[in-house]
């Protein structure tokens, strides 16, 4: 029997398994605690717990010190399974925590509860980045049971904080220097509904904080006011015009083809209506070609909050929150590309197309170590989204490229 026939049989046994895990992925609230949530301590001990029993070489915690959780760590976990050479590690990332749910009232089913229907399982974290873990671990799992040795060490990773700048997951473990040069990466946490999409380079990210100033009143006596609220969309609204005009290159390697430079998020100012705000937060999302520096742009956005603030007798404050310079991209002709490539062929019948992203995933940071990093997954695109999902065929048929890799590495 050929290796990929093999590999699809036990797949097919495993199935079930695969399932469950997956619905107790769902299960676990692990939202990031910088946005609200309890952290990934309850779910990095159930998946200790579930592979403690497999057949790892080595499985070892990695925990950054962290003070926003009342336990006072991040988990980040390491499972082994030595190659016949071990002269290199292939490296599989997923990430563990999970964004809020949002509004519940547009969720059809409480979030953390599973739902199996119409070939799907909804929940948060499904698509991001629960069936990728659940993949990569059981494509392992199902190379294992087979009795395959490959020639490289196979090592995959399940780190914190990826939702909210990776200090506490990958950047932590970069530091520990547990990396060798030669070593290749897969960040399975971004793709195409086919599965043909193969992810080389990412946008750099900005995010900027901007807190107006001005003069809170009653709403009657505009006169000795100043409104915060009033100056800050004026602002916001001048900021987000200036860029677009100004840094409008395109590059048609990204799937959308320009720099974005999004007003996201509004903090509330002032919990009454006949208040006129003395202050107002707003944040924007900014996901910038590579060919721009950011640092630049940032002091060109202080430097234009300068002069605002001066124009209009307020003041305009400009502060990073997430700042990524984009890496160079990966090339495309590098062996994780062309092992990934030959594994969807194979599996898939499909030819794979090659090109970044406006996202950001820990494979910017690695390649800014200059790691060779690809990103691909499988995915509707339902990440952050009420009533998220994963398609139980994307996921299995996942886990059998993963697993098809790993035996050929």
């Amino acid at each position: 029997m050929e290796l990929k026939e093999k590999i699809i049989r036990k797949i097919e046994q495993l199935k079930p398994q695969i399932i469950e895990s997956m619905k107790k992925f769902i299960s676990i609230n692990s939202v990031n605690p910088r946005t609200g949530g309890p952290g990934e301590k309850e779910i990095a001990i159930w998946l200790e717990n579930l592979i403690k029993n497999w057949n790892f070489d080595k499985i070892q915690r990695y925990d950054a010190p962290d003070e926003a959780v009342p336990y006072g760590y991040r988990p980040n976990i390491i499972a082994e399974y030595k190659g016949i050479e071990g002269k290199r590690t292939i490296w599989i990332i997923t990430h563990m925590d999970k964004v809020p749910a949002g509004d519940l009232k547009l969720w059809k089913n409480d979030p953390f509860t599973p739902v199996e229907k119409d070939g799907k399982i909804f929940g948060r974290g499904a698509e991001d980045n629960g069936s990728s873990l659940i993949a990569s671990l059981y494509g392992v799992k199902a190379v294992m049971e087979l009795g395959i040795r490959p020639k490289d060490n196979i090592g995959i990773i399940l780190v914190s904080d990826e939702e909210t700048g990776s200090e506490y997951g990958i950047k932590y473990l970069v530091k520990q220097k547990i990396f060798s040069k030669n070593d290749l990466f897969i960040v399975p946490d971004s793709g195409e509904p086919d599965g043909s999409f193969i992810e080389i380079a990412e946008k750099s990210i900005m995010w900027l904080k901007i807190t107006t100033e001005g003069k809170q009143a009653h709403a009657s006596r505009p006169d000795i006011a100043k409104n915060a609220h009033r100056y800050g969309m004026k602002f916001a609204i001048y900021l987000d015009n200036y860029l677009h005009k100004k840094y409008n290159a395109e590059n048609d390697i990204f799937d959308f083809p320009k720099s974005s430079f999004e007003p996201t998020k509004k903090l509330p100012n002032v919990e009454n209506i006949n208040t006129i705000p003395g202050t107002d937060i707003t944040y924007f999302d900014c996901r910038v070609l590579p060919d721009y520096n950011i640092e630049d742009i940032f002091n060109e956005i202080v430097e234009i909050a300068k002069h605002f603030s001066k124009e209009n007798n307020v003041k305009v404050h400009i502060e990073k929150v997430q700042f990524e310079q984009a890496a160079p991209p990966t090339d495309k002709n590098s062996e994780i590309v062309l092992k990934l490539v030959e594994a969807i062929k194979n599996t898939r019948n499909i030819e794979p197309k090659i090109g970044g992203i406006g996202g950001g995933t820990c494979a910017a940071i690695l390649r800014k170590e200059n790691f060779p990093a690809v990103v691909w997954a499988t995915i509707d695109g339902t990440a952050h989204q009420p009533n998220e999902y994963v398609k139980i065929d994307n996921l299995i048929s996942d886990t059998i490229v993963y697993a098809y890799l790993i035996s050929k590495s």
